[in-house]
Parts: structure tokens; C-alpha cells; sequence
């Protein structure tokens, strides 16, 4: 259970992200384009990446591997650094609210 102050923190960073392109915040998390991108587990926003910056944000001790179900994720992490979520969030929305390669021709 996420704590008062994660959970204003999650809601700050939706209300910042609500005038992105698709985004909305549901029960499950942030959305873009009806695809789950981020949301607070406990005290830490999860979010999805490429599978590189992933590797590199849990390399470095930014982030840890996102285990769900007993299965490590090559893509979603989470990251206890509040300070981190903004910037995260939005680069997971980009990641995953690009359209795919040849996807709007």
C-alpha cells in the first residue's frame, strides 16, 4: 500500500501528465492510447521502457527490475527517487505512445 505522500506524488505527476497527447489516469495507472505506461506499486512508480534504458536504469542503481507474477521484466521498472518520476513517466509515455514503425502509413 502506497503511503500519503506517493500517492500525492502519483497524483501530481497525472495531473501534469492529463494534456499529453492520449493520456488519461485510471485505476490501473497513466494510459496512452489505451496502453497501461506507469503506475505507483507501494512507494515506487513503475514504468515502461525500452529494454536498453531499462538495463541501463538498473545498472546504474536508478531503478530495479520489475517482477510481476514471479516473471522479471525486460522493459517495466520502478524507481523509488520521486525526484525521477516526471522525467520517467514521460519518457515511458513517448516509448509507449509512439505509433509503431510504418504503423500510420
Amino acid at each position: 500500500m502506497a503511503s500519503r505522500a506517493a500517492t500525492e506524488a502519483f497524483e501530481n505527476l497525472a495531473l501534469s501528465l492529463r494534456d499529453e497527447d492520449g493520456v488519461t489516469f485510471e485505476p490501473s495507472g497513466l494510459v496512452v492510447h489505451g496502453k497501461l505506461f506507469a503506475f505507483l506499486q507501494g512507494e515506487r512508480l513503475v514504468v515502461e521502457l525500452p529494454e536498453s534504458r531499462s538495463r541501463d536504469l538498473v545498472t546504474r542503481g536508478v531503478a530495479a527490475t520489475f517482477v510481476s507474477e514471479g516473471h522479471p521484466s525486460r522493459k517495466w521498472v520502478s524507481v523509488a527517487d520521486v525526484q525521477l518520476w516526471d522525467e520517467l513517466a514521460r519518457e515511458s509515455h513517448e516509448f509507449v505512445g509512439e505509433p509503431p514503425i510504418g504503423g500510420q502509413s
